[in-house]
């Protein structure tokens, strides 16, 4: 599972675009959207700058 800092997360909303966002490149993904925490932990094959990526182009800021 691949760990995420997220930046700029606030409501359910805000998981739901991420989750839906990745799911769409990988509908097998397991998605994990902690917003108290800032972290989004993703279980997927797909590479972890395509993950970046997809977060990235729901307007979030995204830290290694």
């Amino acid at each position: 599972m691949q760990t995420f800092k997220v930046q700029g997360m606030s409501c359910g909303h805000c998981a739901r675009a991420i989750t839906q966002a990745l799911q769409a490149r990988d509908p097998q993904a397991e998605v994990q959207v902690d917003i108290a925490a800032g972290e989004v932990r993703v279980a997927s094959h797909l590479p972890r700058e395509t993950v970046a990526a997809a977060i990235r182009e729901e307007g979030y800021a995204v830290s290694p």
